[in-house]
């Protein structure tokens, strides 16, 4: 069997942040992803690391979300597949502008991220990550999020802020 090449854009979001106990805040500033990757037995896999950015999403703008799409444009053409991991409040804005820069892309693209983060007890962050590293590699070409057990296509992606959750609105 092939080994799979993925590359792993890194943009921030709260999956990455880590507690300063001098500010007593969370921040992006050092990323968990090498930390999370360790801990899984990824056979076959083969993780190429993009470290692109690290932000919260609510502090992303316009360049942002073109940067990353055009990265994972381009990663998409050297690689078997692109996970990016996004801050979830604009991971949809992420989303909608791969879908219009990178359609259509070469090998899936899936964006991820969480609603508490890796550093947390009660975290939803390893979850996702291994869902869409498995999600990369079985989805047709297209951009989606993976996320709390469900894999939506792009465009019309929606984060429904009362339910905490991703969903389709076309």
């Amino acid at each position: 069997m092939a080994r799979k090449r993925i590359a792993l854009i890194s943009t921030g979001g709260t999956i990455e942040k880590t507690y300063d106990e001098l500010e007593g805040i969370l921040h992006n500033q050092v990323s968990v992803l090498d930390v999370m990757l360790a801990s899984l037995l990824l056979e076959g896999v083969e993780i190429v690391r993009v470290p692109l950015m690290n932000k919260d999403s609510l502090q992303m703008v316009d360049a942002d979300h073109t940067l990353i799409a055009r990265t994972a444009g381009a990663m998409a053409d050297a690689y078997d597949g692109v996970v990016i991991v996004h801050g979830t409040d604009a991971l949809p804005a992420t989303g909608e502008r791969t879908h219009e820069l990178v359609d259509p892309p070469r090998v899936p693209i899936v964006l991820t991220g969480a609603m508490r983060p890796y550093e947390m007890r009660s975290t939803d962050a390893m979850q996702n990550l291994v869902e869409s590293l498995l999600a990369v590699q079985i989805l047709e070409p297209g951009v989606y999020v993976a996320i709390h057990n469900t894999v939506l296509k792009f465009p019309g992606v929606v984060k429904d802020r009362q339910r905490g959750r991703f969903v389709k609105t076309t």
